[in-house]
């Protein structure tokens, strides 16, 4: 522990089996309990410190509301060769993309390309960690999740979207994938959440006040508030196509459907999540593997000195994270205290 500036150094390891026994704790199977550690412990490696140990305090206040399973077992089953389905049965999205990854994977390699559509889920996190792992073999993935209410698209009057994210990875020959995450707001909206614990103002055109008044406190946004898509019309629609896509390919609930008053506390959004995989093993021979490593080249050519994803690769690559001195502390409460 650093007592001049209060921040403790902990290792992954250590991180990710703290985090394990606190889901645990919390009404978590082991398996879930894994999979929500690696994936936040993952986040807080990669600098994504919304998606990080900053999320715990939610997966906590959700799981003791009653309002998500943390040891539901997914149903896994399939209605055509590159089509899979998962029912997370009111789990955590990663469970069961966990649970269909190797069934997902087969069918993007027999096919060519294939689709998981995954159902009655909670997701909470960042998206690049679902579609990095694919990448890693050979493979393109694209992701989508709708959300809880909380956007107003352009045109509307009232909030009606989701941050609705959407999510890229691909293999680039000799160097780390291309990936990249992005909420289809102006803002992610833990990035809001992390801004009003921190009581940071936001930049102007984030969001919107309860009266529909352009807003910088984040606070503000979150009571009553909104955000706006980013790029006017162009995110709005991107957001509506997200929505559209991952509602009506799960069968799952529409951002404004998602209804959690009856359990104080929660704050998983309850919706859906689509991934389409490809095998670009499939393009014209070597065609992908030589175009990857020749466009990163175009890139550097053209000044860049990184592309979407490389500082989180060479982030996360390190075997600790540095953490305040009180969050470390409130993480051994929570795997120590008797309940």
């Amino acid at each position: 522990m650093n007592v001049q500036t209060g921040t403790v150094d902990v290792s992954l390891e250590a991180l990710k089996g703290l985090l394990a026994r606190i889901f645990e704790r919390n009404g978590c199977s082991s398996v879930t309990a894994s999979i929500l550690a690696a994936n936040c412990t993952g986040a807080e490696a990669a600098g994504s410190f919304s998606h990080g140990v900053f999320r715990v305090d939610g997966y906590i206040s959700s799981l003791r509301s009653g309002w998500v399973d943390g040891a539901a077992v997914p149903e896994i089953y399939s209605k055509a060769p590159a089509y899979i389905f998962a029912n997370a049965k009111n789990g955590f999205a990663q469970v069961a993309l966990h649970a269909a990854r190797d069934a997902f994977v087969q069918r993007i390699r027999n096919n060519g390309v294939a689709l998981l559509s995954i159902r009655g889920s909670h997701h909470f996190s960042a998206l690049w960690p679902d579609v990095t792992p694919f990448a890693q073999q050979g493979l393109i993935a694209i992701s989508m999740v709708n959300s809880f209410c909380c956007s107003i698209p352009v045109g509307a009057k009232k909030p009606l979207l989701g941050t609705n994210p959407f999510a890229f990875a691909a293999p680039i020959r000799g160097e780390a994938p291309l990936v990249f995450d992005f909420a289809t707001t102006s803002m992610a909206h833990g990035d809001v959440q992390l801004a009003a614990h921190e009581g940071r103002a936001l930049p102007p055109g984030v969001g919107v006040d309860s009266s529909g008044e352009p807003t910088t406190d984040p606070d503000k946004i979150l009571d009553g508030g909104a955000l706006v898509p980013f790029g006017g019309h162009k995110g709005s629609a991107i957001s509506l196509m997200v929505e559209l896509m991952v509602a009506g390919l799960t069968g799952g609930k529409f951002s404004t459907e998602v209804d959690w008053s009856a359990h104080p506390g929660a704050q998983t959004p309850h919706t859906g999540q689509i991934i389409i995989g490809i095998d670009p093993a499939f393009s014209e021979a070597g065609g992908f593997s030589d175009r990857s490593s020749q466009f990163i080249a175009l890139l550097r050519d053209a000044g860049m000195e990184g592309y979407p994803g490389l500082r989180r690769w060479r982030t996360q690559s390190k075997g600790s994270v540095t953490i305040s001195s009180a969050m470390f502390n409130r993480l051994t409460e929570y795997a120590t205290e008797v309940k």
